[in-house]
């Protein structure tokens, strides 16, 4: 990816995409509240940062579980704090298993 979204920088794409959903809030569509507009721009905006973000950061990628969860939850979703700490950490250690590993060098030992 080029760090770009349609030819354009993410934010503002975000911010337009943001926008429009507020206003389809305020105008009373229905199944979407204010609150649903937010957590549809915090996902997207996790989702753009952690694909367009390199060198990878795993930690990213918690966040697009996080606000997932808050979507759901506008939504009706009920899941634990737990379950999403242990969804997070299963993602953390899929990167260190799969993912991170290959960006990372073993720094060379210093003989005294």
């Amino acid at each position: 990816m080029n760090g770009t979204l349609f030819g354009r920088e993410p934010a503002l794409v975000l911010g337009f995409v943001g926008t429009v959903l507020t206003f389809l809030a305020g105008i009373g569509m229905p199944g979407l509240t204010a609150g649903a507009a937010a957590a549809i721009v915090a996902l997207l905006t996790a989702i753009v940062t952690a694909a367009l973000t390199r060198p990878i950061a795993p930690a990213l990628y918690t966040g697009i579980i996080t606000a997932a969860v808050a979507l759901g939850a506008e939504y009706g979703l009920n899941v634990s704090e737990g379950t999403v700490a242990g969804l997070s950490s299963v993602v953390l250690a899929a990167f260190a298993l799969f993912g991170i590993r290959s960006q990372v060098s073993p720094k060379a030992a210093t003989v005294r």
